[in-house]
């Protein structure tokens, strides 16, 4: 079982910056991989970022390559989301989620995979 709490969403201008993070407990926590996920309002929820349980395999939606960066510290129980050159079409509720495997060899990009999930933190870029 693994439990996770985002914070450090907020308002921010276009052009600005904001780092995401998710808090993780469980004993399990660093044989998960783990992904960003967004949901703008009347629209589902889609892939943002995922990183594998040792952090050496990254993957990124087209639109957040070059903007955003995933990463993690298995021995704090941290995940992080930077997210920078904020656009509004990034407006969303961000959730990070943990993958439903230990020790996945694929960094997976559907929601499907994912079966712990947080809250959420709200993002607002405005133009």
């Amino acid at each position: 079982q693994v439990q996770l709490v985002e914070s450090g969403g907020g308002l921010v201008q276009a052009g600005g910056s904001l780092r995401l993070s998710c808090a993780a407990s469980g004993r399990t926590f660093s044989t998960h991989n783990m992904g960003w996920f967004r949901q703008a309002p009347g629209k589902e929820r889609e892939f943002v970022a995922a990183l594998s349980w040792s952090g050496l395999r990254k993957d990124y939606t087209d639109s957040a390559k070059g903007r955003f960066t995933i990463s993690r510290d298995n021995a704090k129980s941290m995940v992080y989301l930077q997210m920078n050159s904020l656009k509004p079409g990034d407006t969303a509720v961000y959730y990070c989620a943990a993958d439903r495997e230990q020790y996945s060899s694929v960094v997976r990009t559907t929601t499907a995979n994912y079966n712990y999930w947080g809250q959420g933190t709200q993002v607002t870029v405005s133009s």
